[in-house]
């Protein structure tokens, strides 16, 4: 009879046992604490530092994720009399949260969420950062009902409030004198808890109005980082998608912080800066998941931006007159970037993002779409959003002026054939010079064909070697394709050359 060998432990098996114990034993310690207070208020600090360098991974962590574990967190977290015992603690809250989604409704079940909501009314960054973090983590796989903390925990005034220290604390801050990291970490936090937030209670969204100038404030002492889309910029972006910016229900004036009386479009023109940046500094795959909330928000903002604005924002944002040198998207401009992008496969979001952007910019008309981008790059989204171009407009490229647009027209068709030509006049003329509606570019830039015309004998020539080419690809059966000569013979449209 075979005898099988043991299975030796790996080196990585021991060391996952030997963390297993030591979560075990340094819980074990913090639990009798709770009632015995057996441990001096250093040893209690230095255990809890301890067990946080345990709750970076997974592996060996299981007591930390047990009912017993996150109870005996929670406790050192909000019932103890130590404030540094407290954020020790709430550290290593956050990482068991942030490891393991079951510890949050444990967490949620326990009933600390509204202790957790009142720490943010202290003006403290690491209470700030913390309590944050904890609640942002309640935002997954917890049923932990928000609106008790907005109704009853002052959650509402808290981030407010916070936004506001932190306007303050950049108002005084310079490129020489950043605010300290501990700052922008804490501000992060409050950020994403905000986003989502008014993404899942969207009717608090409005409360949240109050917090708008102080966000803006921010987003603009921040300046352009390098790299432009970096924390904390995308998370000031981010907390913007989901406010009232309209300003439709709050009570709160959040039209005068976007459109400023000193300068109105001091807004509007810091984020397209900061979009300019971005587009030359990362890669597609990266600009579709940091460009497209704030592409979206330019957009929105633009929606009911005041006419100077708008008329600035289109400046900005659309292809120039210049341009036009050469096809649209060739050249070195944010327009020209942005118009390759909304055709990349590389990007989804972001080319729908900037298609809508480029529409919204049009004034929503199809035809004006057309003119200002080029029916290259407008047709995939005026065929995904069913909307059409006039036909006159899309035929005019291709139409001559022949003997038949002097005929007399039956009276009852003037007015709209008028209307029609003015159409396509729309999407061949841009500051009253022709261009090329399908590329942008002006007709008299477009590059000539080079050489000499083919002569008679040389087109029949060709025609002959199409017609050949065509019959064998109708031979191998693998396409039924109609010969395009053979066509053109059988309805009279080649003469014969004498």
């Amino acid at each position: 009879m075979a005898v099988t060998e043991a299975k030796k432990p790996t080196s990585q098996s021991r060391e996952t046992k030997s963390k297993h114990d030591e979560i075990t034993r340094l819980l074990g310690e913090l639990s009798a604490d709770l009632s015995k207070k057996n441990l001096l208020p250093k040893q209690r600090d230095a255990t809890l530092e301890a067990l946080k360098l345990y709750t970076r991974s997974t592996d060996g962590a299981d007591p930390l994720f047990t009912k017993e574990g996150v109870t005996t967190i929670c406790k050192h977290s909000f019932d103890g009399s130590s404030l540094k015992t407290s954020r020790e603690a709430m550290k290593c809250l956050a990482n068991v949260m942030l490891l393991e989604a079951k510890t949050r409704q444990i967490f949620v079940d326990l009933g600390y969420a509204p202790k957790a909501a009142e720490k943010l009314t202290v003006d403290n960054r690491d209470d700030e950062l913390l309590a944050s973090r904890v609640l942002f983590l309640c935002t997954y796989d917890t049923n932990l009902d928000f609106d008790i903390l907005f109704d009853h925990h002052q959650l509402t005034d808290s981030i407010n409030t916070n936004l506001a220290r932190h306007a303050a604390r950049y108002s005084k801050s310079s490129h020489k004198h950043p605010p300290p990291a501990q700052d922008v970490l804490a501000l992060s936090e409050t950020l994403k808890l905000l986003f989502n937030l008014t993404q899942y209670y969207p009717h608090h969204a409005a409360d949240f109005t109050k917090a708008l100038p102080h966000i803006l404030k921010i987003l603009s002492k921040a300046g352009i980082p390098s790299p432009p889309l970096q924390p904390p910029v995308t998370y000031l972006i981010n907390s913007m998608l989901n406010l009232d910016l309209e300003d439709k229900t709050s009570k709160y004036f959040s039209h005068h912080s976007l459109f400023p009386k000193l300068d109105a479009r001091f807004n509007a023109d810091h984020l397209i800066n900061i979009l300019d940046s971005a587009v030359r500094r990362y890669k597609e795959e990266q600009l579709e998941q940091l460009a497209a909330p704030l592409v979206s928000l330019i957009r929105k903002i633009y929606s009911f931006a005041p006419d100077g604005v708008k008329g600035y924002m289109r400046w900005l944002l659309l292809p120039s007159s210049d341009e036009r040198k050469k096809p649209l998207g060739k050249s070195d401009t944010l327009a020209a970037f942005l118009l390759r992008l909304s055709t990349s496969p590389a990007a989804p979001t972001l080319r729908e993002s900037i298609a809508s952007m480029m529409f919204e910019l049009s004034g929503r008309d199809a035809t004006n779409f057309v003119r200002n981008v080029g029916y290259g790059f407008a047709a995939g989204f005026l065929m995904t959003h069913n909307l059409s171009v006039p036909e006159n407009a899309l035929d005019a490229w291709s139409s001559t002026d022949d003997d038949n647009n002097n005929n007399r027209k039956p009276s009852g068709k003037v007015a709209k054939e008028e209307e029609d030509d003015d159409l396509g006049e729309k999407v061949t003329t841009v500051d009253g010079v022709e261009i090329n509606p399908i590329t942008g570019q002006r007709r008299d830039m477009e590059p000539q064909p080079e050489g000499p015309e083919m002569t008679d004998a040389e087109k029949e020539r060709e025609a002959e070697r199409l017609f050949v080419l065509f019959e064998r690809l109708k031979a191998t059966g693998v396409v039924k394709v109609a010969n395009p000569v053979e066509q053109a013979l059988q309805e009279g449209r080649f003469e014969e050359i004498e």
